[in-house]
């Protein structure tokens, strides 16, 4: 939550400066509160396990949020119960003529598919698109986030020659961007993909920019300018075992697979993994809900259309 301070107070130019979140008296005079409306459309293979890593993380902030599921009509899990799904999921047909103060768009284990060939892209292009005027901010994790600069931007993705796999460091690229408060200047996130997307795509955009990066992973974060898109390459919602199961999983199924790197210590995969992306994830998620509380209209009915170029 922002703190509120007297207008004109000499501290204000330094809280700016370091990027603090506040508000005026006379904003929060006029500031009517009410709960955030957040849809998680969850694609992840293992749907119960993706709602408490991202429900963990955003329950750290004091804004109350009211959240909805959204799973994909045209796509069959094989992962989690029908009844689960259809007790606390509902689809895009159901939703189309209300309105949210933000989206967010899980990854899915589908990248070694072409956009089209996935079973639901088509769905999952109307999902995106009924965003951009349903939905003040979108937040797209990892395969979502090339999904969403692929259908938005044109932005492709490439094969990697071996996957992306463990923790890695990140350094920020726009340190008085609202996403990357409180954040320490190098900082560590998981990645699991078998693709990416690259700069010099991202840089001929000019309403993108990269937030953070690394120099072994990549684009970590990309904002559109108007800061209601945001696409995280890495999985930053993963808890301290996510990869150590994916790991022995494919052992197990005598996939080729190399240890997730800069995770277990001393490369012992006997030993447990350090936790040491928690604090950096929390902020990210607990960065975003502020940002769409600071911005989005009270009355959504008054939600402005998002343009993209929408080149797919």
């Amino acid at each position: 939550m922002p703190i509120n301070i007297p207008n004109n107070l000499p501290a204000t130019e330094d809280l700016q400066r370091e990027n603090i979140f506040f508000i005026t008296d006379s904003k929060a005079a006029h500031q009517d509160i009410r709960p955030l409306k957040i849809a998680i459309l969850n694609l992840m293979p293992k749907k119960i396990v993706t709602e408490t890593q991202i429900l963990r993380l955003l329950s750290n902030s004091p804004i109350q949020l009211d959240i909805e599921f959204l799973t994909m009509a045209t796509h069959i899990s094989k992962n989690c119960p029908i009844s689960h799904l259809a007790k606390f999921y509902t689809t895009i047909d159901k939703v189309c003529d209300r309105r949210f103060d933000g989206l967010i768009i899980t990854g899915a284990p589908v990248e070694h598919l072409e956009y089209e060939q996935v079973d639901y892209w088509d769905e999952l292009c109307r999902v995106m698109e009924w965003s951009k005027t349903n939905v003040y901010s979108v937040f797209h994790i990892c395969w979502a986030a090339q999904a969403g600069l692929y259908y938005h931007y044109g932005i492709p993705k490439y094969s990697l020659g071996k996957k992306m796999f463990g923790i890695y460091s990140h350094s920020i690229e726009k340190p008085n961007h609202p996403i990357v408060r409180g954040f320490d200047e190098t900082f560590h996130a998981p990645h699991s993909r078998h693709t990416e997307v690259r700069r010099e795509d991202i840089e001929k955009v000019p309403t993108l920019e990269i937030i953070t990066s690394s120099s072994l992973a990549g684009v970590h974060i990309v904002a559109d300018t108007s800061g209601r898109q945001y696409f995280v390459t890495g999985h930053s919602e993963y808890d301290r075992f996510t990869l150590r199961d994916e790991y022995f999983r494919d052992v197990e199924k005598g996939l080729k697979i190399s240890k997730p790197y800069n995770y277990f210590p001393y490369d012992d995969e006997e030993q447990p993994p350090y936790f040491n992306w928690r604090s950096h994830a929390n902020l990210m998620f607990s960065n975003w809900v502020n940002c769409v509380y600071q911005d989005t209209p009270y009355n959504l009915d008054e939600l402005t259309p998002l343009e993209t170029p929408n080149k797919k």
